[in-house]
């Protein structure tokens, strides 16, 4: 048989119960569909996570507070608000380490915060003039930290923008204003530009202010909550990473690096973390829908078992004409194919739509490439052949005689 008579020949098959065949087929859609709109999903929740590291800053190394252990022991209950770190500890950083552009350390903690009658409890961040470089934030209008403030315990604040409409009202300068901060007052200098959430925390619901007048006004103590690093080249930085380890345990006399009183984290080993767990749980979720591609391939295979019953006698009219069992074979294997790659078309047109769907109302950013819709029609063309192998070797082993005879 030609190409072309295979085809009339399966398209008369597949359309003379087209009830049957729609059915067949939304099995192959709603599975095609599903691993699509899976696989977008994870894909865009990795791409999400990835943009939102990448957004505390460039090439960046950040120390945390508290004690690293090994595998198998405890997690340290202090780590990130133990005080273990300190000024001379981030200015031993910036004199001793020869391959750090920028540090910036901070004192962070929640305070409630006031502004004539209006109140909100927010995150107020002790900083240095280096944080905006650092951390990779930009000011909308007014001024930052200047070292200046630093050296004369100025009582100045930036404000975040949410923290701003909170205290303020939305659109409201709030820069010139003052706030109160347990009870000490702070005027406004400058109003940061809206970020949005990065994943450690929203930038846009914090208030900073000096670090040394956080540390004499609010903390009173000389310890910092985090020190971030910003190392001169992305090449750089697991060498940075080591130097500032080896660093801080000479200078806090550990000697068993488990022991450390501190964490030291990459912002590559960062991304490649939340990489892999986002990979595992795309294939989870792509595991999960293939599962409705195998109960749509059986429903194929259930059909096409049905057709070869009822088509026994035009298998052995045909067989008795001269038709050759690889011909009979291809017939049925292509009436499969031909269900499973319509399902495929349908399915991917759909899995987008899904995908576009969840992205345009907010809901979840998804990202369909084109490795998700080739693979699909692989697997849609693969289930076709898998599942329409048996009742194709089936039909094309009939006796004609039989067949013929078959009521």
């Amino acid at each position: 048989m030609s190409p072309k008579d295979i085809l009339h020949e399966t398209y008369s098959a597949l359309t003379a119960n087209k009830v049957r065949s729609g059915l067949t087929v939304l099995g192959i859609v709603i599975g095609i569909s599903s691993v699509i709109a899976m696989i977008s999903i994870g894909q865009g929740a990795q791409n999400s996570i990835q943009a939102s590291i990448q957004s505390i800053g460039s090439n960046l190394v950040i120390v945390t507070p508290g004690a690293q252990r090994g595998p198998g022991m405890e997690v340290s209950a202090g780590r990130g608000s133990a005080r273990t770190l300190t000024q001379d500890d981030a200015n031993a950083i910036t004199s001793e380490i020869t391959s750090v552009k920028a540090v910036a350390p901070e004192i962070s903690s929640r305070y409630q915060v006031t502004s004539k009658g209006q109140n909100t409890n927010t995150s107020v961040v002790g900083v240095t003039a280096s944080y905006p470089e650092v951390r990779n934030v930009t000011l909308d209008h007014g001024s930052f930290i200047t070292d200046q403030n630093l050296a004369s315990l100025s009582k100045v604040a930036v404000l975040g923008a949410n923290v701003s409409t909170d205290l303020f009202g939305d659109g409201v300068d709030p820069v010139g204003q003052v706030i109160r901060i347990k009870n000490i007052e702070f005027k406004i200098i400058g109003l940061m530009a809206s970020k949005g959430t990065s994943g450690f925390g929203s930038q846009d619901d914090m208030i900073f202010i000096p670090l040394t007048s956080a540390q004499r006004f609010l903390a009173g103590d000389t310890y910092v909550t985090t020190i971030s690093v910003e190392a001169v080249n992305a090449s750089s930085m697991n060498d940075v990473q080591q130097q500032i380890t080896a660093l801080l345990l000479a200078r806090h006399r550990i000697s068993n690096p488990q022991l450390a009183d501190f964490s030291v984290m990459n912002q590559q080993d960062i991304v490649a973390t939340a990489s892999s767990v986002t990979s595992t749980f795309t294939t989870l979720l792509a595991a999960v829908a293939g599962i409705s591609l195998v109960v749509g391939g059986i429903g194929i295979m259930n059909m096409m078992l049905t057709n070869v019953t009822e088509r026994t006698k035009e298998i052995g009219l045909r067989k008795a004409i001269g038709a050759k069992r690889k011909d009979i074979s291809i017939q049925f294997l292509a009436e499969a194919v031909m269900l499973t790659f319509f399902g495929g078309v349908v399915g991917v047109a759909l899995g987008w739509a899904v995908s576009f769907g969840v992205m345009y109302f907010g809901i979840l950013q998804t990202s369909v490439s084109p490795t998700s819709v080739l693979l699909a029609f692989g697997v849609s063309a693969g289930i076709g052949i898998v599942f329409g192998y048996y009742p194709a070797q089936r039909a094309a082993r009939m006796n004609p005689i039989e067949a013929l005879r078959y009521e």
